[in-house]
């Protein structure tokens, strides 16, 4: 990196926008988005040892880097989309290939038309709004955008309910087609990077209609500027979008720290959650390059119900790894047990079992310090042994007889809530990044796992109450439940609703027990 980029570097916004690299003749080579500038362009010139070919080759030719500053995120994803077409710089087709590019399509010749995605777009007559490069950023953006501007998403003859249109999400058809086709164009005016004279014509017609005395309209009128502007500060691709570009940094400290064989891509973090030994369950959360990825979420209620962490950690390790499983969710880089040297040692006899090797930690509660067994974790610890005689890193290294306990925080030592210690506090340390990966890890594995025990401990009290009722089986409790949704539900309906459901009877049963 030259003198003069090195130095423009430093006046980096920290605001959302659009960058564009380019070469020693003024060629722009790339374009990109960002939901901070500062810390998305300075990512290139981070260590290269973990970037793939292309993107060195990219880093390379770089001598010159300008951005553009955006009021949100959004305004970055569509203007993106913008300067790509109009500059096609050649690594952004380098780096991304045919099957990353989304499209919007909307048929404006239709009476009605209604808007969906496509990654081929064909010779139809319809238009086409794109290419964009991260499809869940993109129709995550027009979910939003459709508070404000309603809009059918597949043809209104295959519409079987008539919720969206009840919820504002479809236009009222008593309006007609004119009208409708009106909003999809500010809709379309808004992709292409027009919003603040969208807002300004929505705060117009508000102004207008309230002059008029039309009251309603004015405050429709205003909700709709109000969507629009909560617009700016909606979470569009954060931390996502680099990942087709490089390594997060975190996962390349965590791969030289522990030395692992390579890029720590997928992380299991685990956790137990129950109330007294009772509805005892599991999470599983994965984070994909550092990134929770919460489609490969996976939950796990115990067969046996016991205050038993490390009895509980075993079987969830267990069946995690049956062949079933490592056939349908593959094998994890590296294992994050929520828990000290019990779990983790628990975890491990699990792996053992099944004959897995797999490098595995803990975090232990009490001072969220970091647990390995020094010969079953599957961890090279020769590194971390050797920190110990380097006191002025700002990291604990404790060898014990069989473990290693790790702070990457030192002194921060209170131990408080989940989570509090592990954000590292006003200690500066080499570590930082890693620590806050762990932390949004093990936080997100104890929040998945209440929240499912938290479920099931209301279907227990619910499914209790009604076993108390006489008359009130199986059958009866599903109908009960079906219908009204929750205990609650069943106290406040009225008799005629319960004996339309259950029958007379019944219905007497329940008020003389329940009510």
């Amino acid at each position: 990196m030259n003198k003069a980029l090195e130095s423009k570097l430093k006046e980096l916004p920290r605001s959302p926008g659009v960058y564009f690299h380019k070469s020693a003749t003024g060629e722009i080579i790339y374009v990109g988005k960002a939901a901070v500038l500062k810390n998305r362009v300075r990512q290139y010139f981070q260590s290269s040892r973990n970037f793939d070919i292309k993107t060195l080759a990219l880093i390379r030719e770089i001598h010159d880097t300008d951005w553009v500053e955006t009021e949100s995120e959004i305004d970055a994803l569509f203007l993106e989309s913008e300067m790509v077409k109009r500059y096609m710089p050649r690594y952004n087709i380098l780096l991304r290939d045919d099957k990353s590019q989304l499209f919007i399509r909307i048929d404006m010749k239709s009476e009605w038309p209604y808007l969906c995605f496509t990654r081929n777009p064909s010779d139809d007559g319809a238009e086409y709004f794109g290419p964009f490069y991260n499809g869940f950023a993109v129709k995550k953006a027009l979910r939003h955008l459709r508070q404000v501007y309603p809009y059918y998403t597949k043809e209104p003859s295959k519409q079987t309910s008539r919720l969206d249109e009840d919820l504002g999400l479809s236009p009222r058809k008593s309006e007609g087609p004119e009208l409708y086709k009106q909003n999809l164009r500010r809709l379309i005016s808004y992709v292409k990077g027009n919003r603040v004279a969208l807002m300004r014509e929505l705060e117009t017609a508000m102004k207008e209609s309230a002059k008029s005395h039309d009251f309603e309209k004015a405050t429709e009128l205003r909700n709709k500027l109000q969507a629009m502007k909560e617009l700016q500060r909606r979470v569009m691709f954060g931390d996502r979008e680099f990942l087709d570009i490089s390594k997060d940094k975190a996962l390349s400290d965590l791969q030289q720290l522990f030395m692992l064989p390579r890029i720590p891509v997928r992380i299991e973090g685990y956790d137990i959650s129950h109330m007294g030994g009772t509805e005892v369950v599991a999470s599983m959360v994965v984070f994909t390059n550092g990134v929770s990825d919460r489609a490969q979420y996976r939950k796990f209620k115990t067969k046996n119900d016991k205050n038993d962490d490390t009895g509980n950690i075993y079987e969830t390790i267990f069946r995690r790894f049956s062949p079933k499983n490592i056939s349908s969710w593959g094998i994890p880089d590296l294992l994050l047990i929520d828990g000290g040297k019990g779990q983790l040692g628990a975890a491990i006899e699990a792996m053992k079992a099944r004959d897995v090797q797999i490098p595995t930690i803990s975090i232990a509660k009490r001072e969220e310090e970091i647990v390995i067994h020094k010969e079953f974790s599957n961890i090279n610890t020769s590194f971390l042994e050797a920190m110990q005689q380097e006191p002025q890193l700002g990291v604990g290294v404790f060898s014990e007889k069989s473990y290693i306990v790790l702070n990457l925080h030192i002194g921060q030592m209170n131990a408080g809530s989940h989570s509090r210690n592990l954000r590292g506090g006003q200690t500066e340390s080499p570590y930082s990044d890693i620590t806050k990966l762990f932390q949004r890890i093990r936080d997100e594995s104890h929040r998945f796992a209440i929240s499912y025990h938290t479920v099931l401990k209301r279907k227990k009290q619910t499914s209790s109450a009604l076993e108390d009722v006489p008359g009130v089986g199986v059958m009866t409790r599903r109908k009960l439940l079906k219908k009204f949704g929750s205990l609650k539900g069943i106290l406040e309906a009225t008799e005629a609703e319960l004996t339309a459901v259950v029958g007379q009877k019944i219905t007497v049963n329940i008020h003389k027990y329940l009510k």
